[in-house]
């Protein structure tokens, strides 16, 4: 019996678990395609910085054994011979391709300086440049963090509570959160000493200050921008559709509109132009998804549909204290929350869950699930496309 061929391009999250649940048939020759030997636990990075965690994992650890890993780049998809040619001038051929190649944090060039003088906060070598500036500057010395979301939440929160002296710019703290959320943000903040400075836009970044739309200029020894998210070109390089920010353009099966062989997987995705909050926490069950829609394919069945169902928000402030916003199924937040000490239990049990579901997958594949009902056809009807 011939096997068949599937290379997962991006050993994140989505990569891995995409990989490990193809593994269900033995009949299936998976390749993982990854720049780094490592596993990086990207929610993570933040606690690599102020030293409580070093963020990284072996894949002996969390990639079922019958994975073949290959430590290298991919640099375009043929989509008409279905391979991939990597960095190091070698040639894939594929059956089916998985795109999970993430999201990254970019630095947007458009603000003068920002390219030359401000840390990214959402990639293993970022995090570590990073560390090593920090190293080099006083504890005391002045750092601030740009973008109230979730990852400049627990950022400024992480490196407070080691001691550092931070400032907090955005437009708005937590846009994601319901108004009890972000109260229990912002007491945390405020408890570990964190000035947030709300309403605010950055237009210049010097090595030792930023400059606000109002004319005002914060010191600040270490900028660490974490406005926004984008993701790798590959897609867009290769010629394949994509919306306006880079994902691959899918339908709801997670297919490519392009081409039924290339399925989507994780923040890189874009379904009918209308992609999902970019997170673990839905990285995951678009990858469990996108397997088996290659699984269903090979068993002559029609895919299924995408229906992840959202529970919520998982925000550390700090080792010691957390939120968890409640959300609604379609990721709409609730207006229930819990915070304190307990949340920072759960937070820390979701990140040490997170790997255990990978390694779980890998020694019994298929076992990985999500609740679904999501209810994603209703909003797709009254939503507008990202394209």
């Amino acid at each position: 019996m011939s096997s068949t061929s599937v290379v997962v391009v991006g050993g994140g999250y989505a990569g891995v678990l995409a990989a490990n649940r193809l593994r269900q048939r033995t009949d299936i020759d998976v390749t993982l395609v990854n720049p780094r030997p490592q596993f990086v636990e990207r929610i993570r990075l933040h606690q690599l910085i102020a030293g409580t965690d070093d963020a990284v994992e072996d894949y002996s650890a969390v990639l079922a054994d019958s994975v073949k890993l290959l430590v290298d780049r991919a640099e375009r998809i043929d989509v008409a011979a279905h391979s991939v040619r990597l960095a190091a001038g070698a040639t894939l051929d594929y059956d089916y391709l998985i795109y999970a190649v993430g999201s990254t944090a970019p630095v947007p060039a458009s603000i003068p300086g920002a390219t030359e003088f401000a840390y990214p906060l959402g990639e293993l070598e970022a995090a570590q440049r990073l560390t090593a500036r920090l190293a080099e500057i006083p504890m005391q010395a002045p750092i601030a963090v740009v973008g109230g979301g979730l990852t400049g939440i627990e950022a400024a929160s992480e490196f407070a509570e080691a001691g550092r002296n931070v400032t907090l710019v955005t437009g708005v703290l937590g846009p994601s959160l319901a108004k009890g959320g972000r109260r229990s943000v912002a007491k945390r903040l405020s408890k570990l000493g964190v000035t947030v400075i709300d309403d605010a836009t950055v237009t210049q970044v010097q090595p030792d200050r930023l400059t606000l739309r109002d004319g005002q200029e914060l010191p600040s020894r270490a900028t660490v921008w974490t406005a926004g998210f984008g993701v790798p070109t590959l897609a867009a390089d290769s010629g394949l559709s994509t919306d306006r920010l880079g994902r691959l353009l899918t339908d709801e099966t997670l297919t490519s509109i392009d081409d039924p062989t290339i399925i989507a997987a994780g923040d890189a995705a874009s379904p009918s132009a209308q992609p999902l909050r970019m997170s673990c926490q839905l990285a995951m069950p678009l990858a469990s998804h996108a397997a088996d829609t290659v699984l269903a394919r090979l068993d002559g069945k029609k895919p299924e549909n995408l229906n992840p169902a959202s529970v919520g928000q998982c925000i550390s402030l700090g080792r010691h204290a957390g939120t968890i916003q409640m959300s609604h199924f379609n990721d709409e937040a609730l207006g229930l929350h819990i915070g304190g000490h307990l949340a920072a239990i759960i937070k820390e049990s979701v990140c040490k869950g997170t790997v255990s579901f990978l390694a779980k997958e890998a020694r019994k594949p298929g076992s990985y699930f999500w609740p679904k009902g999501g209810k994603r056809q209703k909003n797709l009807k009254r939503g507008t496309a990202d394209v």
